[in-house]
């Protein structure tokens, strides 16, 4: 039976549009299915915009292999397709005695995880390159920077269109039934035959798994959510690099981001949550006050506005430790041409081409391409 399209990627984030661009480049079809009317209208377009250098994540697993090979990648994606972006570096602080062997225990994780550039200053050391800063000392990792992500996907989307793919918006998935070649997609009212699905759905990966035939639920894992708010500042931003506390179980705390602007934001914080919802309730700025000044204490009264939040979709339960991202293949499920993918969250930006180059590698040693 001939199919409509070779490729059938769900999902126009970040990393959908990375899976698409890498399958086109390489002269695969493809087709993008998004339910919104533009691209990365979810987690992707509301983070923190950071290109991660692979520090907080456990040895050998996907996020620090994917982070580590993804920054590189990235960085000379960015160069070499004109993406804004810039090398500023960051610094995490331990602001008590306490927290000095976390911070020791961060560089010892860097160190495995293949991340060579990171230096152990002391609160003199630091202050001097960040004179407001309150800390007992800090690692800097000059590899870490900034990015337009909205740049980034648009670079994206144009590699598919120059190459021969196709984005479809305002298509929702509806279901997917399986053939004996591939799958009958239906989305958006309309039916297309392709020989391979992935699913890059983000928020949506659980639910759209779910109505795949075939499927076991087992191989669906739950999905938890998290929502992070973020505060801008009226005042002038005092940092020049990226500043970070140590981080906690969930989340890397609240931390200062830059924009290529130069306008300073904090956060996110971490809220466990059960439905989507991006408002930010500007009460939360007092627990914001509260985390800033530990690193920051000149931070001036009343000078944290509202600006935006994000929700990640992770596959760890509240009380849980960090999880992995979770590419699942046919060795996986036994379904023969679909990959699903679960738990991207950071650092899904930085590892985006890192993981379009593995989702086609899965693809292709299961004879699908």
């Amino acid at each position: 039976m001939a199919m409509d399209v070779e490729n059938i990627v769900v999902g126009a984030g970040v990393i959908g549009l990375a899976i698409a661009r890498t399958l086109a480049v390489a002269g695969k079809d493809v087709l993008v299915l998004e339910q919104a009317a533009h691209f990365g209208e979810e987690t992707s377009s509301r983070n923190s915009e950071v290109i991660h250098a692979g520090i907080y994540y456990p040895k050998d697993s996907l996020k620090a292999r994917f982070c580590v090979e993804g920054k590189t990648r990235l960085y000379e994606y960015c160069a070499t397709r004109h993406v804004p972006h810039r090398n500023c570096g960051k610094l995490i602080v331990a602001t008590s005695e306490e927290e000095l062997a976390t911070l020791e225990g961060l560089a010892a994780k860097a160190a495995a995880n293949g991340v060579d550039d990171i230096e152990y200053l002391s609160r003199d050391a630091a202050k001097k390159m960040e004179p407001s800063l309150h800390c007992t000392a800090a690692l800097l990792s000059p590899s870490t920077g900034i990015i337009d992500s909205h740049q980034l996907m648009l670079a994206y989307v144009g590699e598919i269109e120059d190459n021969g793919g196709a984005i479809a918006y305002n298509t929702p998935f509806e279901t997917a039934e399986r053939m004996a070649e591939g799958f009958t997609v239906t989305a958006g009212g309309t039916t297309v035959r392709c020989q391979n699905l992935i699913n890059s759905a983000g928020l949506s990966a659980q639910g759209l798994a779910a109505k795949i035939s075939g499927l076991a639920p087992a191989h669906i894992p739950t999905r938890y959510l998290t929502k992070g708010s973020y505060f801008t500042m009226t005042a002038r931003a005092p940092f020049s690099h990226l500043i970070y506390p140590v981080p906690n179980t969930a989340s890397l705390g609240i931390h200062v981001t830059l924009d290529l602007a130069g306008q300073i934001r904090f956060g996110p914080d971490q809220e466990w949550i059960d439905h989507i919802d991006y408002e930010v309730d500007p009460a939360r700025s007092a627990d914001f006050y509260e985390a800033i000044r530990r690193y920051f204490p000149a931070l001036p009264d009343d000078s944290l506005i509202p600006a935006y939040s994000g929700i990640r979709p992770k596959i760890q339960t509240p009380e849980g430790a960090p999880a992995d991202f979770m590419l699942s293949g046919e060795e996986k499920h036994g379904i023969p041409g679909l990959v699903n993918l679960f738990g991207m969250e950071s650092p899904g930006l930085t590892s985006s081409l890192k993981i379009g180059e593995t989702v086609m590698e899965m693809l292709r040693q299961t004879d699908r391409l």
